[in-house]
């Protein structure tokens, strides 16, 4: 069976918080997205290979490997390096920010200046649907 365009967009949320993600993931699932969790870096990564998401939401402080070496990984793998990535942390540190940036996030979220619905409107933006 051929893919069409009615299929799910799939949205990886990197994120070591069970109660954040499940937030995160009931919102975007409702609004029709399919959404895969994963709760910690490595285990980000792999599933990002083997997933091929079209857009990863990657938190910052995580037990293991942080999101910027996760992100690092993710630029510089052929199969990822165009995936549009954006940080969703608590930190809100212009060094923070400027380092995510500078490593290739397409964006930085502070997760309490966003609501559910707000995070749902990003994918959308950057998966380009209306």
């Amino acid at each position: 069976m051929e893919n069409t365009s009615e299929d799910k967009i799939c949205v990886l949320l990197i994120e070591d918080e069970k109660e954040v993600a499940e937030l995160y993931k009931l919102k975007l699932t409702l609004d029709g997205y399919e959404v895969v969790i994963a709760e910690g870096g490595q285990e980000g990564l792999d599933k990002a290979f083997k997933l091929k998401p079209e857009l990863i939401f990657l938190d910052i402080k995580m037990p293991e490997m942080d999101g910027f070496e996760v992100l690092k990984k993710l630029r510089e793998s052929q199969e990822t390096k165009d995936t549009p990535v954006v940080i969703l942390s608590n930190f809100d540190e212009q060094d923070m920010v400027e380092k995510g940036l500078t490593l290739g996030a397409n964006e930085y979220l502070i997760k309490s200046q966003f609501t559910p619905e707000e995070i749902s409107s990003k994918v959308r933006d950057w998966v380009g649907e209306d």
